[in-house]
Parts: structure tokens; C-alpha cells; sequence
């Protein structure tokens, strides 16, 4: 059975390399039901896993600096994975702000391949980038230069890129 655990917990690692680990401790069971709904609503996997076993499932992954997370690995521990590398992060802002109790409360992260250890990251991990954001400001970034360049062409003469494309077409 625990192998079995370990097995899943590892396989779920090594196929999304973003998790969290949070303190739901204290929550009651209407709190916590509205947690798992709005994780399952946002694509979020919220697992409640014994520390060893977790703790295993991290040393079976060949995530390195592995051993940072020991140090947080007690107690009550819940396991977010995600696609968005910061969807977590602002789930645990905005439930644990809305709820008055400060939970859940972050405990530690693992996104793109960094650890990020203690609740004071929380901020940071909120302002991380997804890949889609990334090559949208990318893209944007891109075609800025390209709208001035024609814009400048097209305000000082509207002619004059007819004229270039003419004089082009015909050489």
C-alpha cells in the first residue's frame, strides 16, 4: 500500500514538476470542501500525503536539493500540483485572505525546477509567469518595433510607403 503511495506521489512529480506544499491544519470540513472544489474548478490536484511518504516520493524523483524540503515536512501537509506554475500561489493568497484564518498557509514550492521555502515567497510565486504569458509579452515585445516602424512611415507621408513598394516592385 505505502509503496503504491510512493509510487503515484512519484510518477505525479515526475510528470508535473510544480508542486506546493501547504498547511490546511485547522480548517473544517466546509473550508476545506470549498478548497478542494476551487482547486478542482482551477486545475489544481490537491493531495493530503503523510510527510515520509512524500518525503520518499521526492528522493524516488531525482529532484535535486530535495533535501531542502525536510525541514518543512511536518505536521499537516497538503500537496498542490499544477499546470500554471503560479496558479497555486494565488489560490493560497486569495483563499487564505478570504477565510480570516490564515489557511491554507505556504509551507514551501517547487516550480521550475527552483524551491522556494516559507510563506514569505508567497508574493513571488504569485508574480511567476506562466509559458503562455512569457511568449505573449514576447510576441508583443516583437511586433512593438514593427508598429512604430510603420506607423512613423505612415504618419509623416501617407505615400510614402506606396512609393517604396512601387519603386521595390519595380527593380
Amino acid at each position: 500500500m505505502k509503496s503504491q503511495i510512493i509510487e503515484n506521489l512519484t510518477a505525479r512529480i515526475k510528470e508535473n514538476p510544480n508542486f506546493y506544499i501547504a498547511d490546511i491544519e485547522g480548517l473544517n470540513a466546509e473550508a476545506t470542501a470549498k478548497l478542494r472544489r476551487t482547486c478542482f474548478k482551477q486545475e489544481i490536484k490537491l493531495m493530503v500525503v503523510k510527510n515520509t511518504l512524500f518525503a520518499k516520493a521526492l528522493e524516488n524523483s531525482g529532484i535535486q536539493d530535495r533535501e531542502v524540503f525536510d525541514s518543512v515536512l511536518k505536521g499537516s501537509s497538503a500537496i498542490m500540483f499544477a499546470n500554471t506554475p503560479n496558479g497555486p500561489a494565488k489560490l493560497i493568497k486569495s483563499f487564505s485572505a478570504g477565510d480570516g484564518n490564515g489557511k491554507p498557509e505556504l509551507k514551501a514550492a517547487y516550480v521550475q525546477e527552483c524551491p522556494y521555502i516559507g510563506a514569505e515567497n508567497l508574493e513571488a510565486l504569485c508574480n511567476i509567469k506562466s509559458r503562455e504569458e512569457l511568449i505573449a509579452d514576447i510576441v508583443a515585445l516583437l511586433q512593438s518595433p514593427v508598429k512604430n516602424l510603420i506607423s512613423a512611415l505612415q504618419s509623416q507621408s501617407g505615400g510614402k510607403i506606396a512609393g517604396i513598394v512601387k519603386t521595390l516592385s519595380e527593380k
